[in-house]
């Protein structure tokens, strides 16, 4: 059987699903097994969409307009339909880019393997760009993770204030605008520095 996905989204300037559904029937699927959605396609919550995944069965073909009705990006439309493959549910795309792919079809089915082989270079990309981005920050002095609390210079001001017996340790941390537990995490009571005023200042 087929079952056609639909949506729409006024940021991309549709504004109903006749032209999708007409072209869907138009496919061979009935009306009563079309699922629509009129939501971004970024949005996780798509019930049109999850409807119609658990709607569909082995040997079963779920068929769209245009690629960009079903997919957030690449590679979450690469996971779906590689999960349709693993239950047995065929893909087919009408229209636009991504025409060639209908996973019922040999032929079809090597056009998905070119996106699928994108998706896992954009991965890769990704996972590069961020292992260099970790390398240079780490080459400038920082760490990822949260951005400390406290700068070098407030760090050592505290140092240099908090061991003296004048000291309201209330009245520094509203100068350096930061609650008494994050600032005993910079440094003790006495002045010592502690891993997160230590992981600051390089020491």
């Amino acid at each position: 059987m087929h079952i056609g996905y639909a949506r729409i989204s006024k940021a991309d300037g549709s504004q109903d699903h006749a032209l999708q559904r007409d072209a869907l029937q138009a496919a061979g699927v009935t009306a009563k097994h079309i699922y629509e959605d009129s939501i971004t396609g970024s949005r996780d919550d798509r019930p049109g969409l999850n409807a119609c995944l658990k709607a569909l069965r082995k040997g079963d073909v779920l068929v769209v307009w245009k690629l960009d009705r079903l997919g957030r990006s690449l590679r979450h439309l690469v996971n779906t339909v590689e999960d349709l493959k693993d239950r047995g549910v065929g893909f087919k795309v009408l229209t636009g880019q991504g025409a060639s792919i209908d996973t019922t079809t040999d032929e079809g089915m090597m056009v998905f393997g070119i996106f699928a082989t994108l998706a896992q270079f954009e991965r890769a990309l990704i996972r590069e760009r961020t292992i260099a981005g970790l390398a240079s920050a780490r080459s400038r002095g920082r760490v990822g993770g949260r951005k400390h609390a406290l700068s070098k210079s407030k760090v050592r001001r505290a140092q240099a204030a908090i061991g003296k017996p004048e000291t309201v340790v209330a009245d520094l941390c509203d100068e350096l605008g930061v609650t008494r537990s994050t600032l005993y995490r910079y440094v003790g009571p006495d002045g010592e520095l502690r891993d997160q005023g230590r992981a600051v200042l390089g020491v």
